[in-house]
């Protein structure tokens, strides 16, 4: 007998008549006369492998009592299953019980409501739809490092502690070691010169400008990390810690960053319907009965360009009407982008060149002097997906932007020192991973995405 194995291994790979040793958790126990059958779990695959336990063995008293969520471990020989649905069970010849789960061990039914789930979040990857969940955010998340591999981008670690704020709109959390209920002041003010770091720091909300240094040494990089944004929402779209992929070129304008963009998208949807299949098809009957014909249809699409002028004219014709006005110079919301995905361009959709009024100082300027070189991915039932831009590679004009916007120059030195020696054309985008994770499974919430969500007055684990 070889050592512990998988269950998706066994009942992929496994051969009658031969000894298997597994272990897990229980999902069920049932007693019939002389035998016990008993459904255990080990995480690896969204079903369990049946266990058949003779009255002979001697643990079989305990064994027929034994609570849903228990953990064992059992050898035995794999035989052909009499029962529907499953070609294989494990006859036992051993079992050992490491422990019986308490009578009042939560995951008892067999449903429970998402919002019951978030409170026991220690324990709801035990559960089929979090199991899928967590199952298909690990393939996600190396297939992501195998794409920008192949393409020989680089990867790069990003500070987490920063002390500049990327977008501008002060949603940073603090981090500090100043004693906060009597800390060092200068005119009223809180004297960070005391701090640990000698200055204001916080969590990042973007790797994007350390990012956009090493695309001016590497050409081609991305980052993939953890950002914080300290902000006072309790939508099922926001969440206070998240995770980004970043990736930065240089020598490229926006064309070439919508181009990654469709390739970097195209390449995860079909990615995830080829090889994580059984989970899937969890999600396609359990969450959105369209999901997998959905996500098929933009990996096969063309997707459309159209400029934020002709986006704001398509709406200003559409038959149906909106929360949020529509006119020139607005952001565009969600009912709006997917006004344009669904029903003007009927898939994918980049809109291109928005009003410099409402993007990042950081945003190349267009020839027009009224729009920047930004870039966002619209797809069917989410709206926005992607943002990216060209970036503002020319010197004058970006401390021009900084002293328009109120940004000072001081706390990014740095940054501006990379557009006098060697300063080029560079461009990137951004992808939320956990909005990417809702996309490709139906889910809602992005509270139910990320293991342990951190919201407003929420970060119990």
């Amino acid at each position: 007998m070889t050592g512990r194995m998988r269950i998706k291994q066994i009942l992929a790979q496994g051969r009658g008549g031969e000894e298997y040793a597994v272990s897990g958790w229980v999902r069920s126990v049932r007693a019939g006369k002389g035998v016990a059958f008993i459904v255990l779990n080990d995480g690896s695959c969204l079903g369990g492998i049946q266990i058949v336990v003779d009255s002979l063995l001697p643990s079989f008293p305990q064994i027929v009592r034994l609570g849903t969520g228990s953990s064992l471990a059992v050898a035995g020989t794999l035989v052909e299953s009499p029962a529907t649905g499953q070609r294989f069970e494990l006859a036992a010849a051993s079992v050992t019980i490491y422990q019986d789960a308490a009578l009042d061990y939560p995951l008892q039914k067999k449903r429970h409501s998402f919002e019951y789930l978030r409170t026991i979040a220690h324990l709801r990857p035990r559960t089929n739809t979090f199991g899928a969940l967590f199952r298909v955010r690990s393939f996600l998340a190396q297939a992501i490092h195998q794409f920008f591999a192949e393409r020989d981008f680089l990867c790069v670690h990003t500070p987490i502690i920063t002390a500049n704020d990327c977008e501008g709109a002060g949603e940073l959390f603090r981090v500090t070691t100043l004693d906060l209920a009597a800390p060092p002041r200068i005119k009223g003010e809180v004297d960070f010169s005391a701090d640990f770091f000698s200055r204001s720091t916080g969590l990042t909300v973007s790797g994007q400008l350390e990012g956009e240094l090493f695309a001016l040494a590497f050409s081609d990089i991305y980052t993939f990390g953890p950002t914080f944004r300290a902000e006072n929402s309790n939508t099922s779209r926001h969440a206070a810690e998240f995770w980004m992929i970043e990736p930065e070129m240089a020598f490229a304008d926006l064309a070439a960053d919508a181009a990654l963009a469709e390739e970097f998208f195209r390449y995860l949807c079909r990615r995830v319907l080829d090889e994580c299949g059984e989970d899937m098809e969890f999600f396609n009957s359990h969450m959105d009965t369209g999901l997998i014909q959905r996500i098929r249809k933009v990996a096969d699409s063309t997707f459309q360009v159209m400029e934020y002028g002709e986006a704001i004219v398509q709406l200003r014709r559409a038959k149906v009407p909106f929360v949020y006005p529509v006119a020139w110079g607005v952001d565009l919301q969600t009912e709006h982008e997917r006004y344009l995905t669904e029903q003007v361009a009927d898939g994918p959709l980049f809109v291109i060149n928005y009003p410099r009024e409402i993007k990042a100082f950081y945003m190349r300027g267009n020839d027009d002097g009224r729009t920047v070189a930004a870039m966002d991915l619209l797809v069917p039932k989410v709206g926005e997906i992607i943002g990216g831009s060209q970036r503002e590679e020319r010197s004058d004009l970006l401390r021009q932007r900084m002293a328009e916007m109120g940004i000072s120059e001081e706390g990014l030195w740095w940054y501006l020192d990379s557009r006098r020696w060697g300063s080029c054309p560079h461009a990137g985008f951004g992808l939320g991973f956990e909005r990417l994770i809702m996309y490709l499974t139906g889910m809602e919430n992005i509270r139910d995405v990320i293991p342990f969500p951190r919201t407003p007055r929420h970060a119990e684990f």
